[in-house]
This record gives C-alpha cells, structure tokens and sequence, in this order.
C-alpha cells in the first residue's frame, strides 16, 4: 500500500524516480479500484496486474492472458536484428510469459506500428519470423493493428489457458524452505547482445551460440507445463535478469532468498567468451527465458527426470526480510553484484 498522502508525494515525482516497477505497483492499486467482486468479471478474476500474465477462471480451465511492447532503439536495433528476427523474438518474448505461469498459448494479436516508408518485404518477413514460431507451439495469429510511427512500435497481446482442471504457477507462492532451481543455461542472451553490439570476433561456434541465444530464444513452454504438473507452486521467466526476476517472487511471496553463485548454470560459450564476466551476465544479463521457480527437493527432483533440459538448484527460499536476496560461494564469502536487471525507467 502507499502511503496516506501517495497523490501528493507520487505525482510530483518523475517515472524514472519511481521506477519501473514502483510504476507498476501504483498503477495496481489504480486498477484494482476498476474490479467489483459483486460482478462475474471481479468473481472469476485469479491476478490481474503483477504477474507474468492475467488470470481469470472460465468454466474448468484458468484464461491466461499478456501483453508485450518492443520499442526500436530501445528494445531492438536493426544493427543487430533483422526483420525475421525481431518477429521470433517478439512472439517469444509473450509466449515465454504463458510459459511462466504452466500454461498453453493460443492466440496472438499484434499491433505493429511503423514510418510510411516501410517497406512491405520488411513487414512480411516480420511476420514470417513470428509464425515460425507460433507454429511450433500451435499460437494462431488472429489480428490486431496497424498505425503509422516515426519508429517501430510493437504490441503482441497473447491469450493462454491452463489446461483442463489444473492450477497455474505464479510469484507468490514461495515459501521458506523452497530450493530455488532454473532451467537450461544462464547468459547466453546478454553475452550475445555485447558480441553483437560491440562487434566482437570469436570463434564460429561460440558466435553462433550467443547470437542464437540472444535472437533465436526458446520460450519454455513444455517445460513450464511439467513443472505445474508436478507440485510446483511458483515460477518466472527470466526477462530482467535472474536476480531482478527472483526479487519479484520474493516481494510478491513475501520471502527472501540465498543464492549460491557456484551453482549458477552459466553457458560454456559465455564462460570461455567473456570469462571475466560471465557470472553477472548470468545473474543481471535477463532475456534468457528461462524459467526460475521454487518448490522442494522431491518434486525438483522427479521433474529432472521428465525433461532433457538441465535444471539445476541455485538457493533456497528463506524467511528474512521480504525481498532481500544474499549472495554468497560455496564456502559462504558474500558476492556483491553492482546490476540486478533491467528496469525501464531508471539507469541500467
């Protein structure tokens, strides 16, 4: 909650002293005003603002909707993305968010905004790059928008469901004694954004993993599925940055977190390409998609064995205080990291 006097202190200050997520947390509470729990709309809703998506409940499933923007120049350059690309990326950048909560995307709008001079190849293979992956994962393209902009501006809304009679992961279902575990490996994206940013040269099969990573990630979808199958309560995507991104569960669970920074899986082609700091572009780099999630040791377990991806423990939930996370070694030698993710409206 905000304090008694938030309309006087709040809207004398600029968004990017509030931050991203303050933000967020402010325009909540001016939202959660609109949800009347007299009507259909207010009784069926699960979350609204303050997950990965919304929630509602619809007959025997849980509706499951996101919305994404990508600015150019601010999210994407085309010095580094093409068309295609930054039409998969789009789309996985939303379906990594069904994937989060355990569900299973549907359909996708998409409001794309662009110059006159846009040429119409450019928008095709935009699209192209979009429905290769919506393809794998069965999203239909159902519409959207088009509007003139003095630059690219993309919207994708995607719409998702749980699946019949079964629970959806969210942030706030942490507790005290949860091992925190992630999927795949760590860096890759952030690593392949500095190679290409900085026009780094390195051999051909470390160059092809970052980039692929960086432009190419794979929203994890199935695995998110196994993990609300199999007594998984809390899960997120890592967009901002695994220590951004697992602030959120801990503030939303009103936790806090250890982390055992020898356990952070972090891709070999990040390790052998930028040895010095590979392990904050795995703790602060984000846009990797990989799923961070809590639960315990038996049932972390038994979802090692349904998927090929590697998971990998990397703390435990505790009961300090809400939102703190500690970083140590093996040995308990505190890590300070000078970034914990992205944020919009503040230097990063």
């Amino acid at each position: 909650m905000w304090p008694k006097y938030w309309h006087v202190i709040i809207l004398t200050m600029k968004v990017s002293e509030l931050g991203e997520f303050g933000l967020i947390n402010l325009l909540a509470e001016m939202a959660y005003s609109t949800q009347d729990n007299q009507k259909t709309s207010g009784q069926q809703l699960i979350i609204g603002i303050g997950d990965d998506t919304a929630a509602w409940r619809n007959d025997n499933s849980i509706q499951l909707a996101t919305i994404d923007s990508l600015i150019q120049d601010i999210h994407f350059s085309f010095d580094i993305n093409s068309w295609e690309e930054l039409g998969w990326k789009s789309m996985a950048a939303n379906i990594s968010d069904i994937a989060a909560m355990g569900g299973i995307p549907k359909y996708a709008l998409v409001s794309l905004a662009m110059p006159v001079h846009t040429s119409v190849k450019d928008i095709t293979d935009f699209y192209k790059g979009m429905i290769n992956l919506a393809k794998q994962f069965s999203v239909a393209l159902i519409g959207g928008d088009t509007n003139s902009s003095p630059i690219i501006a993309i919207s994708i809304t995607i719409f998702g469901s749980s699946g019949q009679n079964q629970s959806i992961l969210t942030r706030s279902a942490a507790r005290p004694g949860d091992k925190i575990a992630v999927t795949g490996k760590l860096g890759g994206a952030a690593a392949g954004e500095r190679m290409l940013r900085q026009k780094l040269q390195f051999n051909l099969e470390a160059s092809n993993c970052l980039k692929k990573a960086f432009l190419h990630p794979s929203p994890r979808v199935n695995e998110g599925r196994i993990l609300a199958k199999n007594g998984i309560k809390s899960a997120i995507d890592i967009s901002d940055g695994l220590i951004q991104d697992l602030g959120h569960i801990c503030k939303a669970s009103q936790v806090s977190a250890k982390i055992n920074i020898d356990s952070i899986p972090i891709l070999p082609a990040v390790k052998a390409s930028f040895s010095n700091i590979a392990l904050e572009l795995a703790l602060s780099g984000g846009e990797d998609y990989e799923l961070l999630f809590t639960g315990n040791n038996q049932s972390i377990s038994r979802i090692k064995k349904l998927t090929p991806l590697p998971i990998t423990i990397i703390g435990e939930i505790t009961d300090d205080k809400t939102g703190e996370i500690t970083l140590a070694d093996k040995n308990g030698k505190p890590f300070n990291l000078t970034k914990t993710g992205w944020d919009h409206f503040t230097a990063n």
